[in-house]
């Protein structure tokens, strides 16, 4: 799992270039009205995430009519698959009809494999500009992809030009580069999923986490259990109608996801945030009553019936369906806030629930609460936690990292994206306090939290949760450009990360959000072009 750094060579190369590096984010989290205009960027300098390495060199390759994508000599199908998938990308900023072809002889963009390429890992690619065209190569048809994402940012906004001659060798810090998306408080449809989706990939995110259930609704049909849908799904925060998304569709979304070389990461919420569920089903409580619907948006007062084995058949039943849903490796099962579980019910609960997981073939991930239990041999925890969470809190995480656990970071005082920019943010909440794009851009993840070593983060995940965000609109404000600045902490190297050269590249993808219709909020401290 662990992914190659390539720190030493980011500071050749940058230095090559005129970059200013920094081995260090910036630190200071709010606007400087005295802070200077950044220097114009070249176009390498301009890649968001910083790659590893890039060099500007030689002549370049004009990009118009009649470029063409090769895909080499009896390459597999997966590679003609991502060739048309870039060839999708790029016709629609430049209107060409830009044909995919077998064979690499000839000018255009070449797409290659070479398993030799070790260095590369199972995601990165080079990309060598001359003259004749691009070629891209790869160990993976993934590291082909995350290439053409760099590709497309060398490209004009709109229309043809010239993509400038050099070379960019790029791998990721960390393996896993997550957003989250709660689609229970309020529901979304598919296709606002799928467009997250391809906002996310094109910034190397390779993640995406699902919140299906919660209190206030069930997102997900499930045969064995009918009316989590049909009742439980039919509510929402502030009494909107709800919804909830047929098998049909989930696959639709995870082969789409999959397709962009995102693995989707359902989680069902349990042994709180249930009340949904107990909505639907009377003998998922104690009592055997079941509850109201709830449209509001307080926490932990709903829990699981610990002691009846009728829970378990629930678990079993829905886990076993959503695993059947999902060819990617993870089932979450949140466990945080269970705040109407006692401790002991809590811990005999989690362990239940983690062997169900397993004997479903799949690793188990849950909120970091699940250090105070038992995690179970290859969970992974994902710490949500603040500036001002308990030193004890802190080191059980720190505890099971250390028996081997693998750390997500969330931490909501920084990676939130439904906390508050500032005072004058319409959506959104404000209990972590408020996140600038400042503040979410300006902390290490390999020194975020004490005693976690770098070793033990598999990476890095921006949350939104929905209470406040019934719209598109307020979705993407509340998310962009907050979530690049993760996508830029989760894939470059230390040694390129820095206040004053990112908000330079993120000013220079202010016209690419604009073109893609993106209602992004302009942060001031940022030279929006």
């Amino acid at each position: 799992m662990r992914v190659l750094r390539r720190a030493l060579g980011t500071l050749l190369a940058l230095g090559a270039l005129g970059t200013s590096v920094s081995c260090a984010p910036a630190r200071g989290d709010d606007a400087r009205p005295g802070d200077r205009r950044p220097a114009a960027l070249a176009p390498y300098e301009r890649i968001l995430p910083a790659p590893a390495s890039a060099r500007a060199e030689g002549a370049g390759w004009d990009f118009g009519a009649g470029t063409v994508i090769r895909t080499g000599r009896r390459a597999p199908e997966e590679v003609r698959q991502v060739g048309e998938l870039l060839a999708e990308q790029l016709r629609g900023p430049s209107g060409l009809p830009l044909p995919v072809v077998d064979g690499e002889d000839g000018d255009g963009i070449r797409l290659l494999i070479d398993q030799g390429a070790r260095e590369l890992g199972e995601e990165g690619y080079r990309l060598r500009t001359t003259a004749s065209g691009v070629t891209l190569t790869a160990r993976t048809p993934a590291g082909l992809f995350r290439g053409g994402q760099t590709l497309r940012q060398l490209l004009p906004v709109r229309g043809t030009g010239q993509v400038p001659g050099g070379t960019v060798t790029d791998v990721p810090r960390f393996a896993y580069r997550g957003a989250m998306i709660d689609v229970a408080r309020h529901f979304f449809p598919v296709e606002q999923v799928k467009r997250y989706v391809d906002q996310l990939a094109q910034y190397k995110i390779n993640k995406l986490h699902l919140h299906l259930t919660d209190d206030q609704g069930w997102r997900l049909w499930i045969d064995s259990w009918p009316r989590l849908a049909e009742h439980g799904g039919g509510s929402e925060v502030g009494g909107g109608p709800g919804g909830h998304w047929t098998k049909e569709e989930y696959r639709e979304l995870v082969a789409y996801a999959a397709q962009r070389y995102v693995e989707v990461i359902p989680e069902i919420d349990m042994p709180g945030h249930v009340n949904a569920a107990q909505a639907s089903y009377a003998e998922l409580n104690c009592d055997g009553k079941a509850r109201e619907r709830y449209t509001g948006i307080k926490v932990g007062f709903s829990s699981l019936c610990v002691g009846k084995e009728r829970t378990y058949e629930f678990v079993d039943e829905v886990l076993g369906e959503l695993a059947e849903l999902t060819p990617g490796r993870y089932l979450h099962i949140g466990g945080d806030e269970a705040h109407s579980t006692p401790e002991a019910d809590y811990r005999a609960f989690m362990d239940r629930a983690q062997a169900i997981v397993a004997r479903h073939g799949k690793t188990v991930v849950a909120w970091h609460q699940l250090a105070n239990a038992s995690p179970a041999p290859g969970a992974v925890l994902q710490y949500w936690g603040h500036d001002k969470t308990g030193a004890a809190e802190k080191a059980a995480v720190a505890t099971a990292a250390k028996a081997g656990h693998l750390v997500i970071l969330s931490p909501a005082d920084r990676a939130y994206l439904d906390m508050k920019y500032d005072a004058t943010t319409k959506p959104g909440l404000a209990w972590a306090g408020y996140v600038p794009v400042r503040r979410g851009y300006s902390w290490d993840p390999g020194r975020h939290l004490p005693d976690v070593p770098e070793s033990a983060v598999l990476g890095v995940e921006a949350p939104l949760w929905t209470e406040t965000i019934a719209t598109r609109a307020d979705w993407e404000l509340m998310a962009f450009p907050r979530v690049l600045g993760l996508a830029e902490l989760g894939w470059s190297p230390p040694a390129a990360l820095g206040w004053d050269t990112y908000r330079a590249r993120l000013a220079a993808q202010g016209p690419r959000l604009d073109a893609q219709d993106i209602a992004y909020f302009r942060a001031p401290d940022v030279p929006w072009e």
